[in-house]
């Protein structure tokens, strides 16, 4: 009789471990998307985590907005604080259901925007070079353009 208790509290086990790694991969990395009318991925989002993700991407937007302007004026400084705005430094107010929501995908993607802008802040101070920070500039759009291609918001 005890091994068949034992038997079952080992199934029963096996059936929590593949919940749970089914659970997480779905938290983490498919996140909660649908095929939308356009063919690109809709995030399904509430309210508030729509209007976070839309803030940040107008933070991007307004931050690219500044870069140019202080290339434009040769104001390394404009640059400098422009680029930290849109760093790694928010990264932390993310709501959690939302991480949970985005696709990995769409994940790297945004880290790779932050790190990006991170690295132009560091480079516009140690190097001051407008033509540098146009080309990171550039590199920034294309994956804001690519993630725009492949998502929207529901």
């Amino acid at each position: 009789m005890s091994k068949g208790i034992a038997r079952l509290g080992w199934i029963l086990f096996f059936i929590m471990v593949i919940i749970t790694a089914v659970m997480a991969w779905q938290f983490i990395y498919t996140g909660k998307t649908e095929l939308a009318s356009d063919n690109r991925k809709a995030l399904i989002l509430e309210d508030f985590e729509k209007d976070f993700l839309l803030a940040e991407m107008r933070g991007f937007l307004n931050s690219v907005h500044q870069i140019i302007d202080g290339i434009e004026k040769d104001n390394m400084e404009q640059i400098l604080s422009a680029a930290k705005d849109s760093g790694f430094s928010d990264v932390a107010n993310v709501p959690a259901s939302l991480r949970g929501k985005l696709p990995m995908e769409m994940k790297k993607m945004g880290f790779s925007v932050h790190r990006a802008f991170d690295q132009m802040a560091l480079d516009a101070e140690q190097l001051g070079d407008k033509e540098h920070t146009l080309s990171q500039l550039n590199e920034i759009l294309a994956t804001c353009t690519a993630c725009h291609a492949l998502y929207r918001v529901r």
